[in-house]
């Protein structure tokens, strides 16, 4: 399990654990007057995608919109392979090769 994301809100922070699938746990610790609640789990393109992160929802728009042959945002799609490179190496995935 590694940390997968950070909320001030422990509300939204048991929704995000309620969607992840695999191994998790949420985790509160103190920040001065503030709690944070970390949310451990299964780092995968799935776990994600289910929380919104990495820009993932926009990127399975422009994908459709690739395989539809329909124009698409190709600087957009360039920011966010770069962000899943660093998210990959981050959490040793490999990005699937139709996402290039």
């Amino acid at each position: 399990m590694k940390l997968l994301n950070s909320y001030e809100n422990r509300d939204e922070a048991e929704k995000a654990e309620a969607l992840i699938s695999g191994e998790k746990r949420l985790a509160s610790e103190r920040d001065g007057t503030e709690i944070i609640y970390n949310l451990f789990g299964t780092p995968s393109w799935n776990n994600f995608y289910k929380l919104g992160m990495f820009n993932l929802p926009r990127l399975q728009i422009i994908i459709e919109q690739r395989k539809n042959h329909q124009s698409y945002d190709q600087a957009k799609h360039k920011e966010i392979l770069s962000m899943l490179k660093y998210a990959a190496s981050s959490f040793e995935l490999v990005i699937p090769n139709h996402w290039l």
